[in-house]
């Protein structure tokens, strides 16, 4: 069977840098489980996967616009030291802050005496992503699964 949308597809997967360096990796854990075609994944590793076959073994390169977005500087923003409390505030601690669009994590990356600088970018904004992947299985999703989103079973959730 083909991955296609609405398809449950179990994948193994390492995504590195453009300079190599492993930033994720299912190898030696469970492998991932998804659902093809509803937002589950990044679009370019969806449009990667389309199409391929239990036991297939391959490179997918996805782009910034693809992936996580480019980065965006409107994203990074000073808060005042006050709005954290008493809290000991570090460069790298992430923060729920809610925004005009919802909740939004948001990443510290400079601590000042009066102003902390926030990232709203997701951390692999603007990373051009290179994924080796393969295929373990793929099956139809079940009506449950697709009513709800996401895989019921071994791997998936389990209600």
């Amino acid at each position: 069977m083909q991955i296609a949308k609405n398809t449950v597809v179990s994948i193994h997967y390492t995504l590195r840098d453009n300079e190599g360096n492993v930033l994720d990796s299912s190898i030696g854990k469970d492998p991932l489980h998804y659902i093809q075609g509803i937002g589950n994944l990044i679009p370019g590793m969806e449009e990667g996967l389309e199409g391929k076959l239990k036991g297939d073994k391959f490179d997918i390169k996805v782009s910034p616009e693809k992936g996580y977005g480019e980065r965006n500087e409107a994203f990074i923003q000073k808060v005042p030291r006050t709005a954290f409390g008493s809290q000991e505030v570090r460069p790298g601690m992430q923060f729920q802050a809610q925004t005009g669009g919802g909740t939004q994590v948001v990443t510290v990356t400079e601590v000042g005496l009066e102003n902390i600088t926030v990232d709203g970018n997701h951390p692999l904004a603007g990373v051009e992503l290179n994924f080796n992947v393969e295929v373990m299985s793929v099956r139809e999703a079940t009506s449950d699964e697709l009513s709800h989103g996401h895989v019921h079973g071994p791997g998936g959730h389990h209600h």
